[in-house]
């Protein structure tokens, strides 16, 4: 490492300490950036550049471990955002939904006031399972056996409430499998992973449809430049089939490698996506 890089190094490595000691009291950009001596801008850039997050988000990430650690210990949502630095209930309860995938009460009770939605449908690449909360889609599988697919909804969400039911949600989800696209801006998902599965996933939404793109450059777009092995187990995690698009996911070598759902499936779904754009143009 030459002289710049080490001191650069240094300079994020104590913003770091920074933020971990001090996060209670939610220090914003220009605040952490004064502390090393460099302008918010620059500061930045720099961080995300070492750190492959915002310093924000890096702040967020570190108070939710601590406001985890307080639930756990049976504290109140109340002292647990006095306790974490927030300015009330609300924040913790945005900190959890954006970042957890769920509130602070239902992380707390392990999803036992949870109520999932499901049903069973058919689509063009086979039959599947779609599942649904209040607040958007969280887990769509393909799965031929309707027990199997239940019994495995089941065992993500232990602690939830379960009813068979076909909601709003879940038709606008199922309207990509006709061929109607206008609904896309309509799907909400509700999400529970840990921050580099999140990271990992919210990269994959950005892959339009009919192109690809590799495990390499995955990890690169979430910096962490060499993690394709990680990205690949994370991709083998999506909870969200189609949707969260890891189909659209192939080797460096153009290989079209597994998928969770079958390759053959995998290939069907690229052929379908690059037809329908070629028909567009």
């Amino acid at each position: 490492m030459d002289a710049k890089h080490q001191f650069n190094f240094e300079r994020i490595s104590k913003a770091i300490g920074y933020i971990e000691t001090a996060f209670k009291s939610q220090p914003n950009l220009d605040e952490i950036a004064e502390r090393v001596h460099l302008s918010p801008f620059h500061f930045q850039r720099l961080f995300k550049e070492w750190a492959g997050v915002s310093p924000k988000r890096f702040l967020q990430y570190i108070s939710l471990e601590h406001a985890k650690n307080l639930l756990a210990d049976q504290n109140s949502i109340f002292d647990v955002a006095f306790q974490t630095g927030l300015s009330g209930t609300s924040r913790l309860h945005d900190l959890f939904v954006n970042i957890e995938g769920m509130t602070p009460a239902e992380y707390k009770n392990g999803g036992k006031n949870l109520v999932i939605n499901y049903s069973f449908a058919e689509s063009l690449f086979g039959n599947l399972i779609v599942a649904s909360t209040s607040k958007g889609i969280c887990h769509m599988a393909f799965e031929e056996d309707e027990s199997a697919a239940l019994q495995n909804l089941i065992d993500r969400f232990p602690n939830a409430v379960f009813q068979r039911k076909l909601d709003m949600i879940q038709q606008d989800a199922l309207y990509v499998f006709r061929n109607d696209w206008s609904n896309l801006p309509k799907i909400k998902l509700h999400l529970h992973g840990t921050d580099f599965q999140l990271k990992v996933w919210e990269s994959l939404l950005k892959i339009p449809s009919g192109k690809l793109s590799t495990y390499g450059r995955i990890a690169e777009n979430i910096g962490h430049i060499g993690a394709s092995r990680a990205v690949g187990t994370a991709i083998g995690s999506n909870p969200v089939a189609f949707l969260i698009p890891c189909h659209r996911v192939i080797q460096s070598t153009g290989s079209f490698g597994g998928y969770r759902w079958g390759t053959p499936r995998k290939t069907a779904m690229i052929g379908w996506e690059a037809a329908r754009e070629y028909q567009e143009i």
